[in-house]
This record gives structure tokens, C-alpha cells and sequence, in this order.
């Protein structure tokens, strides 16, 4: 009885109510056109009106009969309707559950509870089922309505999509719950089985294609070093090793030139290949006729690109950077990242000076055509970088160009070098200037060039770099993804053994009456002095030829040994560095420098001596000093030939040399430093990259 009342409370509206009074509306217009027929003829108006009173009574009398009937039809229809949906939510084949603001589920369907294998799933978090579903990760926690997510499940790859359902009408509306002052809502997973659209996809992306580049080191140098008749076999064998190590990986090379070979293949034959750390490197320096020089080779792959053309781009610049870097290595390239493989052997050193020469000639015609020259090295120079900034003044002033020298304290730890220039008549007063002065003075028509630094985030005023329109770039360190764009004249030899040898021949060609003056030539063979550590550390034979043209201008070996002289101070403190030092897995050592100690005039630098010396120690592969200074943790890295430190030293975010490099980590301890540093160490020996 109840629900019969109920139905019998049922009011229509809306459209369905003006449908069923239609034909009381119509009665109404007849009633109208009656009133006009009696005006016309009485005896027509009679006849009408009774019409119309059979028809307001038929009409009266359905909608007062069938009213019932529909309004029951209305309500069952509706009830199967709402049933029918429920029965398709239920068996939808897309998992769905419904989770309240505690991450519990209210209510799922059958695909879900298949999903999760559990029939009875209320009241029951859902982290329960998928750790990673937390709170933190769901609508109305993380401050947005909607969110999605991909995760891996019973080794299908799902993706879920979370949805927030307020409820405030709901609540309102309903005699049951009260209204709250906060707005309450559910939230809805839909999860999306894409295990066969990524896996169609992964296929599609192993089929892309890969092109790369391989060049031959020093084609030429070894085949002057083995004889004629025995020329064409070491080629042959050379084309038979790497178009065997290609074809390996199903892919297909051809030669270009005789020292140029070019590449394509799979990306998955990349991934093949970047497992097997590029053995080709190592493998072809295993053919041997009699050659004397073991041949190296360079690798540059690129991949990733929209079109052919940008993937044969990418290579072109891995090959490129993997020759700046000193060769005998791989570098894989796409849009977004650089990676490198070997690179364990010393650059090969070139005998020849053409290139030297010509560097020369280009930079002098730069200098002619500016007003004014910049020069500028990298932050806490170090004698290599003021030596080399020298040796360029004088380049500049010779062609009658005023210089400038970018140093912010010359009065810091090069105080001993600079002095020879302060307050010196030969020497305007502005020789050096501060950063501030030179973003002041720089115009459009300033050559800046940049000495013992190719890495825009590491030179003394990044800020130049972006005014300055000609930019020239001396430096023999390796080079890295981050570059100088757009120099233009870049000259970086990583077999250099300091950027004071280079500029130290650049002077020999710049101009035929070119003269320096002995606390110049001091200055330029300092800096070789200390970045080959007394001639230890990569000297070769062009490095003896920039001293002795050195020596012949003037330099003295006296002079330059009494600039580095250390001081009471500095001393102890590189006695009490190397005796606290650790051997970490036999091979590397491992020692602090305290910056706080009293009276160091330069931490970083006693730092670097001190890393020197501990390659003293025999088994000691290779030597790092951590030293704190000013708020960050220095790492000086050093080695002699069977550990590649500025491998080591780029994985932490630095570079250098293979036996001399650095790195410089913000905002963290010294202990959290060596942990880092020993973190580095055993991911690259179990990976094969140290032995």
C-alpha cells in the first residue's frame, strides 16, 4: 500500500507533462474557433459545441485513466533501467573501483575483483592490493581532480586513471546524510591493460633505425708503422673486424673513406651493443701485423630522430665529440642525452703544427677585425688558465688592440703570478678587470676568448658568453654535453697537456716579430709546470717544444719554482692530508684536505698536491682528495695511466683528463661527498668500466 501511494505521489514534469496536455491544449484552441463559428452560423456553433463536449470528457476521462498506467510504466522502466546499468558496470571488462577519501574501496566490479582475486573487497585499501597506489598519489591529495599513473602488475603493464567524484548533491539531497562544512568525494580508478600497446610499441621503437659513424684514430700514423707490403693486409683485417662486428648485430656498414665507416642497424641492436660496452674498441687494437702503433677507433650513434637526416645529425655530432674528447671511445647521442663508452687510453698526440698554425692565423684575423679583446678562464683560475689569458694579451696587444683580462681576485691564490703584472709600468692598470667591469664594458664589436675551459657554466662570467657575438674557445680539456655554442673559433686538443702549450705555439705563428717579455714567458711555462705536474703528467714532445720556445724567451726555471713555493701553513697541511689517506678496494686512495685549518692561503690547490702525491704509493691506481672550502666539496682526482679519472669525475658532474681531472658538488658534506664518490667507484666497477 505504501508503494502504491508512493507511486500515486509521482508528479510528472518537464516535457513528458506538456506531451500528455497536449490534447487539453488543443481542446482549448477548438473552444476559441467556436466562439468564432457562432458568430459566423448558430446552428454550426451548436453542432461544434457538442463536439467538443464529447471530447472534453474523453480526453478527461483517459488522462484521468491511463495517467496511473503510464506513471506505473515510467517507474518500472526506469527501475529495469537503473538495474540494467548496474548490471553493466558490473560486468564492464575495464577494472573499476570506487575508493572513499581513506583510500578504502566502497565498491568495485567483477573485472577488478578478478583483477585482485578477491571477492569480498569493502572497507579495504587499495594499497593493499598496489603498494604504490598511496594517498599522496590519488585526487584531492595531491591538489588535483584528475590524475593518471602507469604501473606493472602480474607482469601486465596497466594504466590507471583517478578521478574525483564530489558529492556534494548527493548528500544534500538525501534524507539520510547531513551536510558537512567539508566538501566529501569519492574517487574512481578506471585501470587500462596497455600490455599490447606497449609491447607494440616497444617493437616498434626496437625497429627504428640507428645510424652511426666510426672513424679510425690514427689510420695514418699506423700504417707508417708497419711496412708497405704488409699496408693492405692490416686494412683488410681492420674491414673484416668491424663489418663482422656489425653484421653480429644484424646491421650494415660501408666504408666511406678509408678511415670513415658508416653504420645502420637496429635500435635494438644498440641496446646489444651498449651491453657489450662497445668491445669493438678494444678488440681492433688486438690487430697486429708488426705495426707498432695499436689502431684506436671513435664511435658516434645517434638516434631518436623524427627523420633519417636527424639521426645521421646526431652521429655527425658523437662522432664529433668523441674526437674532441681525445678518441678511442663511443658516444651515443639523441635529442635529450649523451652517453659515453671507453675512452681509457691516452689521446694520441699529433706531431704535426698545421693545425696549430692555422688556429693562429684565424685568430689573429678575429683579433683585427674587433675593437677589443676579452679574455676570460674558468672560476678559481689556476695558473694554466691566467698563463694562457697572458699569453692571448699579448697576442692582442701586439696587434694593437686594447685587452682586458676577466679575473675577479687577483689578489687570491695566484697572488704570486698576478703581481708580477700589478702596479708594473709596462702594464695598464686595467689589464685585469672584474666581471662587473667587464659586463660594463663589453660591447658588440669584443672578441672574448675563453682559455682552459670549454664548459659555459664554469667560466668566471657566464653572462659574457650571452652579450658576446664573436666568441673564441682555446682549451684542452675534454669535451662534455655542455658547450659553448656557437664559437667562432673553437680549438680544443685533448692531447694537449695544458692550454699553455697550446697558446704557447699559437704564439709562434701569430706574428713573425712577436716578443714576449720574461714575466710573460714565466707565466705560460708555470702553467704547463702545474698541469703536467713537473713534466710527469701527459708531457710529450710537443709539450718540451712550448717550453723550450719558452725558455728562449726569456723564462726562467728559478723564477717559476720560487712562484710555488707553499708556505709553512700549506705544507703541514698536505703532510697531515696524506697521512690521513685510505686505500678503498687496494686500488684508491682517498683523502681530506681541511679548509678550516689555519693559514692555508688556498685549500683547493693543496688539495690537487696532495692528490698528486698520494700516486706515490704503490698499488694506488688513482687518488682522490676531497676538500670543503666556501660551502661546497671539491674532489680532486689524479691517476697515471690505468684509471681514467675523468670518466669517474663526469659521472659526479665534473671532467678533465684522463689522469687530471675535478669536480665540485653544492650542499653537501665531505662524508656525504665520499660516499658519493665511493658509490661512483663500485657501480663502475661492477660494471666493468674499472677494473
Amino acid at each position: 500500500m505504501k508503494q502504491k501511494n508512493e507511486k500515486q505521489n509521482v508528479k510528472l514534469r518537464g516535457k513528458i507533462k506538456r506531451y500528455l496536455q497536449f490534447s487539453l491544449y488543443l481542446g482549448i484552441l477548438l473552444f476559441f474557433v467556436n466562439v468564432l463559428v457562432y458568430l459566423v452560423d448558430l446552428t454550426a456553433g451548436v453542432i461544434i459545441s457538442a463536439y467538443l463536449l464529447v471530447y472534453f470528457i474523453i480526453v478527461a476521462w483517459l488522462m484521468a485513466h491511463y495517467r496511473q498506467v503510464f506513471l506505473r510504466e515510467l517507474v518500472d522502466f526506469a527501475t529495469a533501467y537503473g538495474q540494467m546499468q548496474s548490471q553493466l558496470l558490473r560486468e564492464f571488462d575495464i577494472p573499476y573501483v570506487l575508493l572513499d577519501e581513506q583510500n578504502r574501496c566502497l565498491w568495485a566490479n567483477n573485472a577488478f575483483k578478478n583483477l585482485v582475486n578477491v571477492s569480498n573487497i569493502r572497507s579495504k585499501s587499495i594499497t593493499q592490493f598496489f603498494s604504490m597506489m598511496t594517498k599522496d598519489r590519488m585526487p584531492g591529495h595531491n591538489g588535483e581532480e584528475d590524475s593518471t599513473f602507469e604501473f606493472t602488475y602480474q607482469e601486465k603493464e596497466y594504466r590507471v586513471r583517478a578521478t574525483q567524484i564530489f558529492m556534494g548533491n548527493l548528500v544534500s539531497e538525501s534524507a539520510l546524510l547531513g551536510e558537512s562544512d567539508e566538501e566529501s568525494y569519492l574517487v574512481a580508478l578506471y585501470f587500462y591493460d596497455e600490455t599490447a600497446l606497449k609491447f607494440a610499441l616497444r617493437e616498434v621503437d626496437d625497429q627504428s633505425v640507428t645510424v652511426g659513424l666510426m672513424y679510425l684514430d690514427n689510420y695514418d700514423e699506423a700504417l707508417a708503422s708497419v711496412e708497405e707490403v704488409h699496408r693492405s693486409l692490416l686494412i683488410a683485417l681492420i674491414d673484416r673486424k668491424i663489418n663482422k662486428y656489425v653484421s653480429s648485430v644484424d646491421g650494415i656498414c660501408r666504408k666511406l673513406e678509408d678511415d670513415k665507416y658508416l653504420v645502420v642497424l637496429r635500435k635494438k641492436s644498440l641496446k646489444q651493443l651498449q651491453e657489450r660496452k662497445f668491445d669493438i674498441l678494444d678488440d681492433v687494437k688486438t690487430v697486429s701485423i708488426g705495426n707498432d702503433m695499436a689502431v684506436t677507433m671513435s664511435i658516434g650513434i645517434g638516434y631518436g630522430g623524427m627523420t633519417y637526416a636527424q639521426c645521421y645529425g646526431y652521429a655527425q655530432s658523437a662522432i664529433d665529440l668523441a674526437l674532441a674528447r681525445g678518441g678511442d671511445q663511443a658516444v651515443v647521442r639523441n635529442n635529450n642525452e649523451t652517453q659515453y663508452f671507453g675512452g681509457k687510453s691516452q689521446s694520441m698526440a699529433r706531431n704535426s703544427r698545421v693545425k696549430a698554425r692555422v688556429k693562429a692565423h684565424a685568430l689573429k684575423e678575429l683579433i683585427y677585425s674587433r675593437e677589443q679583446v676579452m679574455i676570460m678562464g674558468h672560476k678559481n683560475p689556476d695558473a694554466d688558465c691566467f698563463g694562457a689569458a697572458v699569453g692571448v694579451y699579448r697576442i692582442a696587444r701586439n696587434c694593437d688592440k686594447k685587452a682586458y683580462i676577466v679575473l675577479d681576485d687577483p689578489q687570491g691564490n695566484l697572488n704570486s703570478v698576478t703581481g708580477m703584472f700589478i702596479g708594473q709600468q709596462d702594464y695598464e692598470e686595467d689589464m685585469m678587470i672584474s666581471s662587473r667591469d667587464a659586463l660594463e664594458l663589453i660591447t658588440s664589436n669584443t672578441v672574448l676568448v675563453v682559455v682552459d675551459v670549454n664548459k659555459p657554466t664554469l667560466t668566471a662570467c657566464p653572462e659574457l658568453l650571452k652579450i658576446s657575438k664573436t666568441i673564441v674557445v682555446i682549451d684542452h680539456h675534454r669535451q662534455g654535453v655542455e658547450t659553448i655554442e656557437n664559437p667562432a673559433l673553437s680549438y680544443i686538443e685533448s692531447y694537449a697537456s695544458s692550454s699553455c702549450e697550446m697558446v704557447s705555439e699559437i704564439l709562434q705563428y701569430a706574428s713573425d716579430n712577436l716578443k714576449l717579455r720574461p714575466e710573460e714567458a714565466d707565466c705560460l711555462y708555470a702553467g704547463i709546470v702545474v698541469d703536467t705536474n713537473n713534466f710527469m703528467n701527459q708531457a710529450g714532445v710537443r709539450t718540451f717544444e712550448a717550453a723550450a720556445f719558452l725558455r728562449r724567451n726569456g723564462a726562467d726555471v728559478t723564477r717559476v719554482r720560487k712562484l710555488f713555493r707553499t708556505d709553512a701553513a700549506d705544507y703541514k697541511a698536505k703532510a697531515e692530508a696524506s697521512s690521513q689517506a685510505q686505500i678503498y678496494r687496494n686500488y684508491y686512495a682517498i683523502s681530506y684536505c681541511s679548509a678550516e685549518a689555519e693559514g692555508i692561503s688556498n685549500p683547493t690547490v693543496v688539495g690537487a698536491q696532495v692528490a698528486n702525491e698520494l700516486l706515490s704509493i704503490s698499488s694506488v691506481k688513482a687518488s682522490f682528495v676531497l676538500t670543503p672550502f666556501q660551502g661546497r666539496v671539491y674532489i680532486s682526482a689524479r691517476s697515471i695511466d690505468e684509471v681514467n679519472v675523468q670518466v669517474i669525475m663526469e659521472k659526479m658532474g665534473g671532467g678533465g683528463h684522463m689522469t687530471t681531472a675535478a669536480c665540485q658538488l653544492d650542499g653537501v658534506t665531505a662524508a656525504e661527498a665520499e660516499g658519493a664518490l665511493k658509490r661512483t667507484l663500485n657501480t663502475m666497477i661492477e660494471e666493468g668500466d674499472l677494473n
